[in-house]
C-alpha cells in the first residue's frame, strides 16, 4: 500500500517537475523543500504531500484513499443550476478529503431535475402567445467511509467556509456508538421508570390522604347541626 500511494504521488510531482511548467516546478520545489521532503519521488509518501501546500496540486485528480473495511461515515449531496460550478467545487471535495485521509468515491451524477414554465407574452396584443422557460438543476454524490465522526465534520465544516456561490450542499453522516450502548441504555430507561411509578405512587397516596381528611372535616362539621336539629 505505501508502495503504491508512493508511486501515485511520484507520477504527480514528476509531471509538476516537468519542464512544460516552469513555475509550477519552482513551488513545488520550493514546499518540498520548506517540509524536508527529499527530492528524490520514491521517498516523497502521501502524507507529506496531503500536509504541505503544494500549488498547483489540484490539477491533477486526487488520491482516492482504498477502504478498510467499508463502512459508511457520511454522503455528501451537491446541486447547482450551473454545470461547471459543480463540477469544480466536486473536484475541491475530492481533493479536502484526499488531504484528510478519507476514503470517499468519485463523484456519481443524479438524474437532471427539469422545471418547465410557460408564460404568456403580454395580455392584451400578445395574450394567445406564450413563452416557455425551463431551469435544470444538476446533481452528484460522494460516499465516505471508514472515517471518524471529528474527522467528517472537520471535512464539512472545511467545504461549508468556501463553499461555492450557487452550489447547494447537504451532508447525511453515520456516527457509531460503542458496543454495549442498547444495554446501558435499557438500564436508564427502566431506572427512570421505577423513579416515575415511585412518584406517581406517592402522589396518588397524598391525594388519597387528602380526600379522606375533607370527608371527615365535613362529616365533623356535620355533627353539631345534627344535634342542634333535635334538640
Amino acid at each position: 500500500m505505501e508502495h503504491e500511494v508512493a508511486s501515485y504521488i511520484g507520477e504527480d510531482v514528476h509531471e509538476f517537475l516537468s519542464d512544460d511548467h516552469p513555475a509550477l516546478r519552482a513551488q513545488v520545489e520550493k514546499a518540498l523543500k520548506a517540509a524536508g521532503i527529499p527530492d528524490s519521488d520514491a521517498d516523497i509518501t502521501e502524507a507529506h504531500i496531503a500536509s504541505t501546500i503544494v500549488h498547483g496540486r489540484s490539477w491533477v485528480d486526487p488520491y482516492y484513499h482504498p477502504r478498510t473495511h467499508g463502512i459508511p461515515s457520511a454522503v455528501l449531496h451537491l446541486r447547482s443550476y450551473h454545470l461547471p460550478l459543480l463540477i469544480l467545487f466536486s473536484h475541491f471535495a475530492q481533493h479536502a478529503a484526499s488531504a484528510l485521509g478519507i476514503p470517499i468515491s468519485k463523484p456519481t451524477p443524479l438524474p437532471v431535475r427539469r422545471n418547465l414554465w410557460t408564460v404568456i407574452r403580454g395580455p392584451f396584443a400578445h395574450k394567445k402567445s406564450q413563452e416557455n422557460f425551463e431551469r435544470r438543476t444538476y446533481k452528484r454524490v460522494i460516499k465516505a467511509w471508514d472515517a471518524d465522526h471529528e474527522v467528517v465534520d472537520r471535512w464539512m465544516r472545511y467545504m461549508e467556509k468556501h463553499v461555492l456561490a450557487g452550489v447547494g450542499m447537504r451532508m447525511v453522516r453515520w456516527d457509531r456508538a460503542p458496543v454495549g450502548v442498547g444495554h446501558k441504555i435499557a438500564e436508564t430507561v427502566k431506572a427512570d421508570m421505577k423513579i416515575a411509578q415511585a412518584e406517581t405512587s406517592q402522589e396518588r397516596i397524598k391525594a388519597l390522604g387528602e380526600k379522606i381528611l375533607q370527608q371527615e372535616l365535613m362529616a365533623a362539621a356535620a355533627v353539631p347541626e345534627t344535634k342542634q336539629s333535635a334538640a
